[in-house]
Parts: C-alpha cells; structure tokens; sequence
C-alpha cells in the first residue's frame, strides 16, 4: 500500500511538473480580451491560420502579437506554429522593428511549441531583443523564455529573469498592467527560491 502511494505521489508530481513552467502557466492573452484577433486565435485550436499570421508580420502593437501566441498555447505534441510561420515569413522578416518583431513572434511560437527545450526559441528571442532592447514586451517575453530554459536547473535564476524585467523603468511600457500581474502573479512564486 505504501508503494501505491509513493507511484501515485510521484506521477502527480511529474504531471504538475509538465502543467506548471513559465511558458504554461502565464495566460496573459487574457488581459487582452478586448482585442478581435485575440479573441481568434483563442478559437483556433492551438493552430496559426493566414488571418492571425497576417497580423503577426503586419504593423500591430507588440503586446497584441505575443497575447495572440500566448492564446494559441501549447500542447505536448507541439503545434508545429513556428515552422508554419517561418515558412510563411519566407525569406522576409522585414526591415528595423518589423524585423525585430518578427524575431520575436519566430521565439515565443518556437518556445511554445516545445517547452521542454527552448535553447534555439532563446538564442532567435536574444537576437529579437538585441533590435529593440527597450520594449518592455521584448524584454519579458524574452525572460519568460529564459526562465523556461532555466526551470529544470535554478528556481531562482528563473525568478531573477522575470524581476529583473520589472526593476528596469528605463523600459517602454508597452504591455498593460493586466498583463504583467498574470505573469507576475505566477513567476512571484519561485521568489522564495532565492532564500529572501
């Protein structure tokens, strides 16, 4: 009996595990309700469609675009959204902020559509904030991708990516404040990890 509950335990403990990252638990599209295309890629079944592509590579706010990736999600199969992308990008992803942009959108699709490993989703999400170190958006998306990176390896690097974000005013503010209190709201847990 107690080995039953010892199988039972640690298989309830893998399954949060898999449910509960940085990436999965920070479903900041919802402070964006309000935004037609949000609300569609909440209807598309985990899917990019040409419609909501087409708004990505277009002159959008950024918060807009990466709230419509955090709705699109994740699942543990994969997505395959940053290929679709990619692949609709072609060789274009644009010149100055479009690029930076796009960059982006290619990193957090990629990170989403396989959270156990987001080394490439990082290095295409440096590049991104490398042409726009100012955004606030860039910079969390970044983090939160960092954070996923780091989850198996240091809870409290990972909080450190996130507050880092939050203790710079120099940044843009180019995310609402719903937004930011749902990541928050999450990342704020692994504070205790860092022993303060």
């Amino acid at each position: 009996m107690k080995r039953l509950f010892l199988t039972f335990g640690f298989i309830i403990t893998i399954l949060m595990a898999f449910a509960d990252s940085p990436l999965t638990s920070t479903p900041f599209h919802t402070a964006y309700e309000g935004v037609a295309e949000v609300k569609a890629a909440v209807s598309a079944n985990g899917e990019l469609n040409i419609d909501l592509m087409e708004f990505l590579s277009s002159k959008n706010p950024i918060a807009y675009k990466m709230a419509i990736i955090n709705a699109i999600g994740w699942a543990f199969e994969g997505h395959n959204n940053y290929d679709r992308y990619k692949s609709f990008l072609g060789e274009k992803t644009g010149k100055g902020k479009l690029k930076a942009e796009n960059l982006l959108c290619l990193a957090y699709l990629k990170a989403l559509d396989n959270y156990f490993d987001c080394v490439d989703a990082l290095k295409i999400a440096d590049e991104a904030l490398a042409l726009n170190p100012k955004s606030y958006t860039f910079n969390i998306i970044h983090a939160l991708i960092k954070a996923q990176v780091l989850f198996d390896t240091d809870w409290c690097a990972l909080y450190q990516a996130t507050d880092n974000v939050r203790k710079r005013p120099d940044l843009k503010s180019d995310m609402n404040d719903g937004a930011i209190y749902i990541i928050f709201d999450y990342m704020d847990l692994y504070k205790t990890e860092c022993g303060k």
